[in-house]
């Protein structure tokens, strides 16, 4: 799985690279469509794996991070003459959000604690014992 969601990562990281070097340096819309969805295939590719087919990952600060980055990229329909300062805010919020410690990115909003790599309220579980206190 962990190979998975890096080549899944690298390739996202590739696509939006390549996006918003072209609106960068004004290429066509069209030129980007393949681009664009290239991103947002792997994007959801990525989103999917991480969610670990769990509800939890939508109300964890690294989940509504992702939602915040989508709803964003989709304001660009609405703003297209701002692209380039929306898509570089895109890049911010995931650089902070995938550098951030795991006691912000894995806390939940809604349990109002930290819950380890979707192991629910208390954490607990095998991989995520004991997370807080390696940051």
């Amino acid at each position: 799985m962990r190979a998975l969601n890096i080549a899944l990562r690298t390739a996202h990281i590739g696509a939006m690279a390549v996006l918003v070097g072209g609106h960068a340096f004004d290429v066509t819309p069209e030129a980007l469509k393949l681009v664009l969805w290239l991103t947002v295939g792997t994007g959801l590719a990525l989103a999917a794996v991480e969610t670990g087919g769990r509800l939890l990952w939508f109300h964890q600060v690294r989940g509504i991070m992702t939602m915040v980055k989508l709803a964003l990229i989709w304001s660009v329909l609405l703003f297209w003459d701002y692209r380039l300062p929306i898509l570089l805010t895109v890049i911010i919020i995931a650089s902070v959000g995938s550098h951030m410690s795991r006691k912000f990115r894995y806390y939940s909003v809604v349990y109002r604690e930290v819950i380890p790599y979707g192991t629910g309220p208390g954490g607990g579980g095998e991989k995520g014992a004991g997370i807080e206190s390696r940051d």
